[in-house]
């Protein structure tokens, strides 16, 4: 089967959409990745690249074929709505010419924010008569919304109507977790909607560890946070939690990432004399195993809200396949993933007193109790999300739209 992967966000950019790539190559599918120039998270261009112009590479087996983009540069909602609009543009409009002459089954969005990258997938769509399969990643307009990037009424009933119009000119819309389903099949009108997980990192999986920077020390019960540093993640919650503990209760708290929070952190640990809070920054994927071997318990936050509530962040299946007991601050799928594993301890989201109570009942836990947690979440990692079984039931939903619209265009004629 002949696949068009579009997605604005790839390697060398760190996706998992990258890996989903490699396992569909594996499943014997002959892959082209249409997206855009890397630049994130920092803003600029990555060496070798050009914010003009269309480049093509081959990486693991597959053609990447870039269009332009405006780069996002150092921050600012004008430069990223740009640096989106840019891409949308240079798809929907580059991307066929660069496509030119090649045949494609099936069209696969990965529909991270913004959904609006989907439209392109449209263009392509009715050009290349494929069918197209939307892998929807965040409920617009409601993440809009809740990270307060749009405040407007009238502007978020606009983007609902967009994202009705793209759903409905799907042939079928994959979604990250069961609680997705209402919303999505609210707005989808006749197109079919399946639950697709995110599968787990396929080195974290593999169990090798590259070397890594960062060493915890010893003697402290050290907490891993490892992710986007942003304003979803109740960054305000976890320093609360730790600063109601204090420096001397013996645990540490590590934030690995970065985000739009960065500045607001170093200034928060700085006044408030957050000893026990080490802002870590963001170190290369390939190091975050080792990094959480490390870990006595790895921590997952969000704020909370019905739209975050329905949401797994990726960063749970990481965390099963590390082996490592699971502190999630939020609500919704996420912590019943956790509970459900028996891989960890859960508590509502934005609550900074329950966070610091579950901190220490892990830490008060005996190392043997820790280490069953960790063992039943690789248990659930490899029943749920392995990712070659997930790549394999991708394939699948691809056929199934493939074939469905081949049944359809048979009727219409």
């Amino acid at each position: 089967m002949k696949v068009l992967l579009l997605s604005q966000h790839f390697w060398p950019e760190s996706f998992r959409i990258n890996e989903v790539a490699q396992s569909l190559v594996e499943q014997g599918c002959e892959v082209t990745v249409l997206t855009g120039k890397p630049n994130y998270p920092e803003g600029a261009l990555f060496p070798g690249y050009r914010a003009g112009g269309v480049q093509r590479e081959r990486h693991e087996g597959y053609e990447i074929v870039r269009v332009p983009l405006l780069p996002r540069g150092p921050g600012g909602a004008r430069r990223l709505v740009l640096n989106y609009l840019s891409f949308l543009a240079c798809a929907s409009l580059l991307g066929p010419w660069a496509l030119r002459g090649q045949r494609f089954d099936a069209i696969f969005v990965y529909g991270t924010s913004p959904i609006l990258q989907a439209i392109a997938a449209i263009v392509l769509k009715w050009i290349k008569r494929a069918a197209l399969v939307v892998w929807v990643q965040d409920l617009w307009p409601d993440s809009l919304e809740i990270t307060g990037f749009v405040r407007n009424r009238r502007l978020l009933a606009a983007v609902a109507v967009v994202v009705r119009w793209i759903y409905r000119r799907s042939d079928l819309l994959l979604v990250q977790s069961p609680a997705f389903i209402p919303p999505v099949r609210a707005m989808a009108g006749r197109t079919p909607v399946r639950v697709h997980e995110n599968p787990g990192d396929r080195a974290g999986a593999s169990g090798a560890h590259a070397a890594t920077t960062l060493q915890l020390p010893a003697g402290t019960f050290n907490i891993v946070f490892a992710g986007n540093l942003g304003t979803v993640q109740s960054l305000d919650c976890v320093l609360d939690a730790a600063e109601q503990l204090g420096a001397d209760s013996g645990i540490r708290w590590v934030l690995v990432g970065s985000g739009a929070r960065d500045a607001w952190l170093a200034e928060q640990v700085a006044a408030r004399g957050l000893r026990q809070v080490q802002l870590a920054g963001r170190l290369p994927p390939e190091q975050m195993p080792a990094v959480f071997a490390q870990a006595d318990a790895l921590l997952v936050s969000l704020i909370g809200g019905p739209a975050l509530s329905r949401t797994v962040p990726s960063k749970i299946q990481a965390y099963l396949a590390a082996g490592r007991p699971i502190l999630a601050s939020m609500d919704g799928e996420g912590a019943r993933v956790v509970e459900a594993a028996g891989a960890g301890l859960a508590c509502a989201a934005e609550d900074a007193k329950a966070l610091a109570q579950a901190a220490q009942a892990l830490q008060a836990m005996p190392a043997a109790q820790r280490q069953r947690m960790g063992e039943a979440g690789r248990r659930y990692y490899a029943e749920h999300y392995e990712p070659g079984r997930l790549a394999q039931a991708l394939v699948e939903h691809m056929r199934s739209a493939v074939a469905a619209r081949h049944s359809q265009e048979e009727k219409v004629q």
